[in-house]
């Protein structure tokens, strides 16, 4: 039996996840410790943390892109597990920053990592209520829906980063280039999420997925036929 790649630890039973979902679930279910402490002003202090953070994904990123042509296919997962593991760290940076290390779980860290890449993703888990966010809890079935939707969205991008590394040096430069926007975009969410108090709802975000909204539609086409027709 062969043994499991130590750099996707599986955290739920695979059964049919991509390896992309599994790292994934991985990164969100292990929460990064940190070294910065809360700050008087934590928003410079976010910042200059997101600053560092992009320029070392866009270094790392264009560094695993310089291989051209097959070779560089090979390089396409490690570069997204280094670029999560840069991005997690931010994020627990960031939250220590502002003081709510404590409320950094694994619903927070798959928000701040993926909702500017699969919002969608996040209709039964969040709810904003003004400037504030209220998280669902999240049960491992919920959890590898989220993942498995996202996944999708990274595994299209992945690909388009694979075909640039044909492209040696300019496709190892726009790679890079996209790392420093996608850390800044993670970066903008951690920052609006940890500037507010974060709420957490007791209730565990449903299992199934959502009803869909054409069964509404025919009740109400069902209710105006039953009123237009005659009476004997």
């Amino acid at each position: 039996m062969p043994e499991p790649s130590s750099q996707l630890p599986t955290v739920i039973q695979p059964g049919d996840h991509s390896r992309v979902t599994q790292a994934i679930l991985d990164f969100v279910s292990q929460i990064p410790d940190s070294n910065v402490s809360g700050s008087k002003d934590p928003e410079n202090e976010a910042r200059s943390l997101a600053s560092r953070a992009a320029r070392r994904a866009a270094l790392t990123a264009g560094s695993l892109a310089l291989p051209p042509g097959p070779l560089g296919w090979l390089t396409v997962l490690p570069e997204l597990i280094a670029i999560w593991k840069i991005q997690a760290q931010m994020v627990s940076d960031i939250a220590a920053a502002y003081g709510q290390h404590s409320v950094l779980g694994r619903e927070q860290m798959l928000w701040c990592l993926f909702r500017h890449t699969a919002a969608q993703a996040f209709r039964d888990m969040v709810v904003r209520v003004g400037d504030r966010v209220l998280f669902r809890r999240m049960g491992y079935t919920v959890a590898a829906r989220v993942a498995k939707r996202v996944g999708v969205k990274v595994s299209q991008r992945a690909v388009g980063n694979g075909i640039s590394r044909w492209l040696p040096v300019v496709g190892a430069v726009g790679v890079g280039a996209y790392a420093y926007y996608d850390t800044g975009q993670v970066a903008r969410t951690t920052i609006a999420l940890f500037s507010a108090p974060i709420e957490t709802d007791d209730t565990t975000a449903a299992d199934t997925e959502p009803a869909t909204p054409k069964i509404g539609l025919a009740r109400r086409v069902i209710h105006k036929v039953t009123r237009r027709t005659p009476t004997g």
